[in-house]
């Protein structure tokens, strides 16, 4: 019989946990009374002792010092436990799995994030199959990233996506695909758990609480205008754009001064697509003058992950190179 592994369970806030008020859904403190059930049919495999958020977050409610703290209480328990099991809002779950992931790069221990459509109270919840596949991904062998389980399905953190509102099927990763999936009948199966090469990356990076990345989204009509002032007279720490297709932008000279400007003061600009598998790299001449402009090439890189590396970038100093290196790491361009 194998020793049960010891966890560390942070409950941040989110739909799982909620209970009705008369404004509506609002974070409540007594999930681990309900979800204690659950728990106690992995008895055989984990350990896990509750820690609560105080105050209790919204996860739409997020901050740059939420994720500070939260990169804190990793630090802080990283050699007492197996694992980590963090209970976050489905709003911003895959913002601070990328958040994680990158700033913890040699983490070595699976951290696993997931929450609820709805309350664990509530009937019909996805809550107890959310959290059963939770668990039960701390059996699977050497796995030690980070990782959202959702509705029997296991996602890397670098590319997960929050892609509906409606159902339990909530989180995807159009980029690279699910790492593995779980039913209580069946157990794990279409596992697919790639090696875990050696990281170049130092064990951990910080983030400050003043950084400002902005994000545009590229649409047919006048906002190059509005994009272009905003760059000009209120200047980032950072950029994400989200363009068309395979990186593409209207030839306008003023938004490309803007972003010519913008770069030339080692602010970086993350270009993106805006498609769900989109790939923003050197194919169209239409991109070319952007890509002459200084921008960097976000590759597959989704908003959650773009973001991501733009808080960090800011926040540690790097340099442009340092970006497209961790581009290349990640697997994204």
């Amino acid at each position: 019989m194998t020793t049960p592994k010891h966890l560390a369970v942070y409950y941040t806030g989110g739909t799982i946990g909620m209970q009705s008020t008369p404004a509506g859904l609002a974070p409540a403190n007594d999930l681990p009374r309900l979800a204690a059930s659950i728990f106690q049919e992995f008895s055989e495999e984990v350990h896990c002792d509750w820690f609560i958020s105080d105050p209790l977050i919204d996860s739409s409610a997020i901050t740059l010092s939420n994720w500070q703290h939260c990169l804190e209480w990793i630090d802080s328990k990283a050699t007492d436990y197996d694992g980590f099991l963090i209970l976050h809002g489905t709003d911003t779950m895959a913002y601070t799995a990328n958040i994680i992931a990158l700033a913890r790069p040699q983490l070595g221990i699976p951290l696993i994030l997931t929450g609820a459509m709805l309350p664990l109270a509530a009937d019909n919840s996805d809550a107890p199959l959310n959290l059963r596949t939770a668990l039960a991904a701390f059996s699977l062998r050497d796995f030690n990233q980070t990782a959202i389980a959702f509705n029997g399905q296991l996602w890397p953190a670098i590319g997960s996506v929050k892609i509906s509102t409606e159902r339990p099927e909530a989180f995807a990763n159009p980029q690279f695909g699910t790492l593995a999936q779980w039913s209580a009948t069946e157990g794990w199966f279409n596992t697919n758990l790639p090696a875990t090469p050696p990281s170049t990356a130092p064990a951990s990076y910080g983030i400050s609480n003043t950084v400002r990345i902005h994000c545009f989204t590229l649409t047919p009509g006048a906002n190059l205008d509005m994009i272009s002032a905003s760059l000009n007279h209120n200047a980032p720490d950072g950029v994400v754009l989200q363009s068309y297709g395979n990186g593409n932008t209207p030839t306008d000279a003023s938004f490309l001064a803007a972003i010519r400007h913008i770069s030339q003061q080692s602010i970086p600009v993350l270009n993106i697509s805006q498609v769900l598998q989109g790939n923003a790299s050197a194919v169209y001449a239409q991109g070319n003058e952007l890509r002459a402009a200084g921008v960097i090439n976000g590759g597959k890189c989704n908003l959650e992950t773009a973001v991501a590396i733009l808080t960090l970038a800011a926040s540690n100093h790097w340099s442009k190179e340092k970006i497209e290196n961790l581009l290349e790491e990640q697997k994204l361009i």
